[in-house]
Parts: C-alpha cells; structure tokens; sequence
C-alpha cells in the first residue's frame, strides 16, 4: 500500500471518523482488538477493518501480535500524548477551568498528573492570596508518600500498584508531618477512596495546606486538582472549600474525557 493509497474507498472524511473512532475504542477496559472484533463493532467488512488496521500499525499507532493477530496502541500514540501534554496543550486546555476554581475559591488551584513516583504539576493559577512560591509552580514534583496532591491520586490506584510503586524505596521525610509508614499511609489513602478528598498540612512544604481531589476519566484517576495557601488561610476555609473542589475535579474529568468511539446501528451495518 502506498502513503497516499486510502484504506477504504470512502469519503476522506468518513475514512477519517473511522479511523478515530477505531482508535479511541481502544482503552482500560479493552486495550486489545482483533479484525473480527472492529468489523462487528463499527460495522465494517472483513477487508475493510484489516486495511484500516493495517494501515494504522504501519504509521505506529498500533501493533500487531503475530501470534494473536490482536492490536494493541502503538508507539506514534506515546510520542503525540508527550508532544501534548509536555508541549502544553494539556495545560492551555485545563488553566481557563483552574482560573475559575482559583477566583471563587481565592486561593490557587493546581493541576497535576502522575509522573512515576511523583505527581507533577502541569498547570497552576494563583488566587487572591497571591503566589505560594517565588517560582513558577508548572513542572514542581510532589513525592507520592508527602501531601495533599499525591494522595488523592495515589489513593485511588489499587493496592499492588500502589506497593509497587510508593513501598520498598526511600521515603524522605519533609518536615514532621511527613508520614513514611506505610500502614499510615494506607489509612490516608483509604479515606480518600471513603470520602473523594483528602487535606493535608505542611507534609511536603512545611508552611503550606492543600485540599486535594482526584481527577477520573470514567472510574481511572488521571490526576489531581489541588486547592493551596498557606495553613492560616486554607484551614478555616477547608469545609467550605470541598464542594467548589469536588465540582472542579468532575469538571476537569468531562474535560479530559475523549469521545467514545461511534458504533453503527446493526441496521446501517453492511
């Protein structure tokens, strides 16, 4: 097949929905996919949904099994994600959300998503209390073990990857509100499950609180939306503070959820 041969005889545009949608069908849930299995989804024939996966695997965005001639994504999908979200789309896409949150709230609000062992915060916007450093906060590393903003994500994957990735190492403790124990950080965490938030003061930045919820695409955590000042300002405001928070995390999880692939009506199927 050439570069410019299209995979089916389609409409340019149509070609083009049916490529994404096989693309975003591809998830948690179902990470692989066989011919048979595409043509049944979204209604195409054999050789069609073979050309298009074909086609796909060729330019990287999926790889084949040979042993199950199943699909899963593929390299080219990894490099445009990174070109996104390190090249700042990710955060041009969830600042005008924060800037609402931080002007209700009057305190800044920040977005972070995992990056290995740390959460790493991609985006932030300052309330009406000003700055909480004399540095921009985008790019700054928060320790899985210390903290508001690592908790709530962490909190929420299940307890082996949980071990895998937090226990067994070194957990540097920050001040004396560091908790390093891993039955106490299992209590935190399981109250973030329990309740869809969770506080914390001066555990990573000693002078620092932070009111902290997941972000969830469907029912995965993809990050965390944080609420932050210093322990004066943030601390007799917490309660008040949990139902704009709780609000902003459901908000920012619409956001960042991509639209489900388009099934065809067993009728229109050919």
């Amino acid at each position: 097949m050439s570069d410019e041969t299209p995979v089916t005889g389609a409409p340019p545009l149509q070609t083009a929905d049916r490529v994404l949608n096989v693309l975003l069908a591809f998830d948690r849930e179902r990470p692989e996919w066989g011919v048979m299995e595409v043509a049944a989804e979204f209604g195409l024939d054999k050789s069609v949904a073979q050309r298009l996966l074909a086609a796909l695997a060729h330019r990287g965005f999926l790889v084949s099994d040979r042993r199950t001639r199943r699909y899963r994504l593929g390299p080219a999908v990894w490099h445009l994600s990174r070109v996104w979200e390190r090249g700042g789309g990710m955060a041009s896409l969830v600042r005008p959300a924060l800037a609402v949150l931080a002007r209700e709230a009057g305190v800044n609000a920040l977005f972070a998503v995992p990056d290995g062992v740390h959460m790493r915060c991609v985006a932030a916007v300052d309330g009406a209390t000003g700055p909480l450093r004399y540095y921009v906060l985008a790019g700054e590393l928060y320790p899985a073990h210390a903290g508001a903003t690592s908790r709530a994500y962490f909190g929420m994957l299940n307890a082996d990857d949980r071990a895998a990735l937090i226990y067994g190492r070194p957990m540097a403790r920050f001040s004396e509100h560091t908790l390093t124990d891993p039955a106490a950080l299992e209590e935190r965490f399981a109250q973030v499950r329990r309740e869809g938030f969770t506080y914390s003061e001066g555990e990573y930045d000693p002078e620092t609180a932070a009111l902290a919820a997941p972000v969830l695409v469907g029912r995965r955590p993809v990050g965390t939306l944080t609420l932050a000042a210093t322990q004066e300002v943030l601390r007799p405001r917490r309660d008040d503070l949990v139902a704009p928070l709780l609000q902003g995390a459901a908000d920012l999880g619409r956001l960042l959820t991509p639209a489900r692939p388009r099934q065809v009506p067993r009728r229109d199927r050919r």
